[in-house]
């Protein structure tokens, strides 16, 4: 199992406008072939007070893929590439993590 989580950090007052393009692709992502799972998710604190607080400004995917090929295939779907041209203005950084089961 290979699981993914990417943090998209989206561009000062740009995060409504990016999870509405986003909430169109989940669907076509989670249709594609070895996906297992593919969330949005937001960070929350785990303590009160948080002794870091939450970054708003940021998406975490949380991605489970049934293998790297199905992985590698889902970052050259065209609706991918689609998705990134059409975020490219709201987005200021992207950090992928990619991992595997022991």
């Amino acid at each position: 199992m290979i699981y993914v989580v990417a943090t998209i950090e989206v561009a000062a007052g740009k995060r409504d406008a990016f999870l509405a393009a986003q909430r169109e692709l989940l669907p076509l992502v989670r249709a594609e072939a070895g996906c297992v799972e593919y969330a949005p998710t937001a960070e929350i604190p785990l303590a009160d007070p948080a002794k870091t607080p939450p970054r708003d400004n940021c998406v975490f995917m949380q991605e489970k893929w049934e293998s790297l090929p199905a992985l590698r295939a889902h970052l050259g779907a065209e609706h991918m590439k689609a998705f990134r041209e059409k975020v490219q203005g709201l987005v200021a950084g992207v950090k992928v993590e990619v991992f595997e089961s022991l």
